[in-house]
């Protein structure tokens, strides 16, 4: 079985056609759903993404190995699912955005993995100064929508499809392309497709007590407490855009790999990373530590030979059940303790467990600050007070207790988030799916609050560490002997 993994970048699930949006045209996503099986309620392990892709690669939560931040990579001696791939005899292959991988491991786990080059938007039209120069908003794309970075991941990996034959050896394409993460800009028509007067109406503003700390710091620090609510429809109207800009490369993919000699013997799969505040509460990009829907519930969709085309698993999923799954179609065993669950199953029909709770961490502690961005030698763009993403920053690094360690626990009945140092929240999700009243204090919530307080403890004890699968000798003397 071969598979193809399209690894887009910071796209929420609710922003596409299939997930219920009333506006976006992503007529290919369509087809993935139609053609394949739909997971309704997936959600990623952290809303930063070298540490979610961690997490999708090894199947273990951010917290196990300490892939909270963006460096700390994988590296060469721990286990992943691209290794076990090569390993087996799997021609691994890529192009796009790493986040991912230390050169060591890179070079255990892929054949070939290679860079793009370019951008995906234009400049920033506001001058230095601008109270909207901080928003993410970008100029469309100078260009056709044929020379963006995404554009050649994706021309890359049709033209890997085009040479693939039938009893070949087996391979994996992984694409993990950069849009729609921000700056908010894409190629024309795309960018301008959708009036920001059409858009949906946004989640509301809270800058109240009841939010967590580092939310309004970083609506004060971005000027973005200063900008009508127009503005941040227009966000959102250009997020769509992009997605939809996505939606397009995706369908020449899709065309590409039926077109090919292994459309019937390839898994495709497409999920992100995690989400994207476009606009909803007066926010842009995103924020580590917060593990509202728009941030953590991502795309999963999974085509495989056989599989019960147009189903929708309903039950909650996590990004990092993709290692698992990949590795059951591949009868491909893995060797080391994880949490990975396997959907093979439900891409059959089956609906898998309802009762599920998912898992969301990230955040730091105060004394962790070799883990803040804008202090290393790799982000020197980070520490550009011209930079987007500069206000942030610096206010983490005078400020590192607004960004804290953080849990989020996800069941389809409630959300509760916890901060040691800072606002916990709890939604009651049946009654405010879009999360905007935290009831984490309310007298009616306290049995609700207490049990899921236990089981989020119960799930850390569980997962808190691994144990090895070889064993080491307890003789240093009989070690020496065999």
């Amino acid at each position: 079985m071969n598979f193809v993994f399209l690894f887009v970048d910071q796209q929420r699930a609710e922003s596409l056609s299939p997930y219920g949006h009333p506006l976006v045209k992503t007529p290919n996503y369509d087809r993935l759903a139609a053609e394949g099986v739909r997971f309704e309620q997936c959600h990623t392990q952290c809303p930063l993404c070298a540490p979610a892709r961690c997490s999708v690669l090894t199947g273990l939560h951010p917290h196990v190995a300490g892939h909270r931040s963006l460096w700390n990579n994988l590296k060469g001696h721990e286990p992943n699912l691209f290794a076990y791939l090569k390993q087996a005899g799997y021609e691994v292959v890529g192009m796009g955005k790493n986040d991912l991988f230390t050169p060591e491991a890179a070079a255990l786990s892929m054949d070939v993995f290679k860079s793009s080059n370019g951008g995906n938007c234009g400049g920033n039209p506001f001058g230095f100064g601008d109270d909207r120069y901080y928003s993410f908003l970008a100029d469309p794309f100078p260009g056709s929508v044929h020379e963006t970075y995404d554009a050649k991941c994706y021309q890359y990996g049709i033209d890997f499809l085009k040479t693939r034959k039938r009893g070949g050896k087996p391979f994996m394409l992984y694409l993990p392309t950069g849009l729609p993460h921000p700056p908010y800009g894409a190629p024309q028509p795309f960018h301008d497709m959708y009036d920001p007067d059409d858009v949906p109406s946004l989640r509301p503003i809270n800058d109240g007590e009841d939010v967590p700390t580092f939310r309004r710091r970083f609506r004060e620090n971005h000027c973005l407490n200063r900008l009508p609510e127009s503005f941040f429809r227009k966000i959102n109207a250009i997020y769509l855009g992009m997605n939809s800009y996505v939606d397009w490369m995706l369908g020449n993919l899709l065309d590409a790999l039926d077109a090919s000699d292994v459309a019937d013997d390839t898994v495709f799969i497409l999920s992100s990373d995690h989400g994207d505040f476009a606009g909803d509460y007066g926010l842009v990009e995103k924020i580590h530590n917060e593990f509202y829907d728009v941030m953590t519930r991502v795309p999963l969709f999974i085509r495989a030979p056989g599989c019960k085309a147009g189903h929708v698993v309903t039950a909650p999923t996590e990004t990092l059940d993709i290692m698992a799954t990949v590795l059951d179609f591949a009868g491909v065993p893995a060797r080391h303790t994880h949490s990975s669950h396997s959907l093979k199953a439900q891409v059959f029909g089956a609906e898998g467990d309802l009762d599920r709770a998912v898992f969301t961490e990230a955040g730091y502690n105060e004394d962790e600050g070799h883990c803040r961005e804008g202090r290393g030698r790799f982000d020197d763009f980070i520490r550009d007070e011209k930079g987007a993403y500069y206000p942030q920053t610096m206010h983490l690094r005078k400020n590192p207790r607004d960004l804290c360690r953080s849990v989020g626990m996800r069941t389809l009945s409630h959300k509760l988030i916890r901060r040691p140092d800072d606002v916990s929240e709890l939604f009651d999700l049946q009654k405010d799916p879009l999360e905007t009243r935290n009831v984490y204090d309310e007298s009616a919530y306290r049995d609700v609050r207490a049990a899921l307080n236990e089981r989020m403890l119960t799930w850390l004890i569980r997962t808190s560490d691994t144990i090895p699968h070889t064993q080491d000798c307890r003789s240093l003397e009989a070690a020496a002997n065999n």
